[in-house]
């Protein structure tokens, strides 16, 4: 990546570890229930279909790092996601990005970028080679102006979303259908992704994907490959790091994020 982007980079990393340690460090002190387990949506772009516990509030954080994409030259960006399940069969999200710093024709700026609220809902419940299968909807509630990655940012998104474990491996599938604008112009952007994630040594794993968008205004197609290595401090605490390449010359060619997913083991309401 480039120098710029390299010392922000590191100085949004070295927060978001110091963030890290705090976290763990709460999470050591919890009296989290043996089965509350976290149920990580990042650091891939596929989300899962499995729900988080029900009346327990889940936090996906991280830094993302970009390089040499149509919108900009170099962008850095922390990313929160909150997710509440408020039934067996119901989720309610919340995402936005509350800061990004990014470089264009050689100017730089910060922003605001964009927020996402959104509901998910399982169709039906799976086990083993059995797939969950659900369906979600988002929309965007603020455009911060910031410029994207990639597959751009939606008024409206709708997924069906697919996991399931298969001999070992997990995996979990989305097709897309999102609605993107340009001034008074709305057009329609289709995508795909498939994740699989593998236990490799004692509490790391790995993920491989593979994802595709189209760009209605580009005329393009965006396609990357992400890779990314987890490790589970606690159930309910999951580090990640990674990367992902961009594979076609309208997307975005690098990629690299580091992060947490930490459940937060006091139910709402309930015992």
């Amino acid at each position: 990546m480039r120098p710029a982007l390299n010392a922000l980079s590191f100085t949004l990393i070295c927060a978001c570890m110091g963030l890290l340690v705090f976290v763990q460090r709460a999470a050591a002190q919890s009296d989290a229930p043996d089965e509350l387990e976290a149920n990580p949506g990042r650091p891939t772009v596929s989300t899962p279909a499995t729900l988080t516990p029900v009346g327990y509030l889940q936090f996906e954080t991280g830094v993302l790092g970009a390089s040499d994409s149509p919108e900009f030259s170099t962008r850095v960006g922390f990313n929160e996601t909150m997710k509440l399940s408020v039934a067996p069969r119901l989720e309610l999200v919340a995402a936005s990005e509350p800061i990004a710093h990014y470089t264009l024709d050689e100017n730089s700026a910060n922003s605001t970028a964009d927020v996402f609220f959104g509901a998910q809902v399982v169709l039906a419940h799976g086990e083993g080679a059995t797939p969950t299968v659900a369906v979600s909807y988002f929309h965007r509630a603020y455009d911060g102006g910031a410029p994207e990655v990639d597959f751009g940012s939606p008024v409206n998104s709708g997924l069906l979303l697919a996991s399931a474990d298969v001999k070992g491996f997990h995996y979990d599938a989305n097709a897309m259908l999102n609605e993107l604008t340009r001034g008074p112009v709305r057009r329609a952007q289709f995508g795909q992704s498939l994740s699989i994630s593998h236990p490799i040594v004692g509490r790391f794993s790995l993920s491989g994907e593979i994802w595709h968008f189209t760009q209605p205004f580009l005329r393009g197609n965006a396609v990357g490959n992400l890779w990314a290595v987890g490790y589970t401090a606690k159930k309910t605490l999951v580090f990640d790091a990674g990367f992902d390449r961009g594979l076609t010359s309208t997307s975005t060619q690098w990629e690299a994020f580091v992060g947490f997913t930490y459940l937060l083991p006091h139910r709402f309401w309930g015992r």
